[in-house]
């Protein structure tokens, strides 16, 4: 999936309400091994990543493959164990980031508004929230729960996902257009589907019935 993800984040950016800046700041929420964040790192138009989740032990997994990659050392990309409540929000917009980053994040959380409360402020005037997460649908539930978490033959452990904590796209777009005018630009989505053999693809319209991205400007 982090080809697409980049390629969304790009589709992002071409439809910014005013030019983008030449480099990008980037804090990767929830970051996990360092995936996104270490490829976001190598890209020449960053200009720093900070990546942060709370659970210690990827975060020693992602540290230990920036040691085997000069290319995104330190201070380019900093890995924090940190959860966002704990990460002192910068006082100057300067200090702020381009783009945050929510991969398969939201749906692990057990209040989703109050978490995004935490992160926006972090984001500069301008800058982006951009994520992936898994629409609340009986497809979903088959998928992600008795195919993907199925004993001996699943993915990822059971209990990896809790159904219930799945948001569909209107759901995470009426929290932003409750915070007030003109604050967030157009809520945009992408929806990705694992095809067997072939890997993620960008499937339109399938945003209401299984996982896909979702982008949004912070306009002041």
């Amino acid at each position: 999936m982090n080809p697409l993800r980049h390629d969304f984040i790009k589709a992002c950016l071409r439809t910014s309400e005013s030019p983008p800046p030449q480099t990008f700041s980037y804090l990767d929420i929830g970051c996990g091994g360092g995936i996104f964040a270490s490829s976001a790192a190598r890209l020449p138009n960053t200009s720093t990543v900070t990546a942060i989740d709370p659970t210690e032990l990827v975060i020693q997994v992602a540290q230990a493959q920036q040691r085997s990659d000069p290319g995104i050392s330190a201070p380019k990309l900093k890995y924090l164990n940190s959860a966002i409540e704990e990460v002192p929000v910068p006082q100057s917009e300067s200090g702020k980031v381009d783009i945050i980053t929510l991969f398969e994040v939201l749906e692990h959380i057990d209040n989703p508004s109050h978490f995004l409360d935490l992160a926006a402020p972090h984001l500069k005037k301008g800058g982006w929230i951009v994520g992936s997460t898994i629409s609340r649908s009986p497809l979903a539930y088959v998928t992600t729960k008795l195919i993907a978490e199925a004993p001996f033959i699943g993915i990822v452990p059971p209990g990896t996902h809790d159904w219930n904590k799945y948001i569909n796209p209107a759901q995470l777009q009426r929290y932003f257009s409750m915070q007030g005018q003109n604050i967030w630009g157009d809520f945009k989505t992408q929806g990705v589907i694992y095809v067997p053999a072939l890997g993620w693809k960008l499937v339109n319209n399938s945003e209401t019935f299984g996982n896909y991205f979702f982008g949004v400007q912070k306009l002041t």
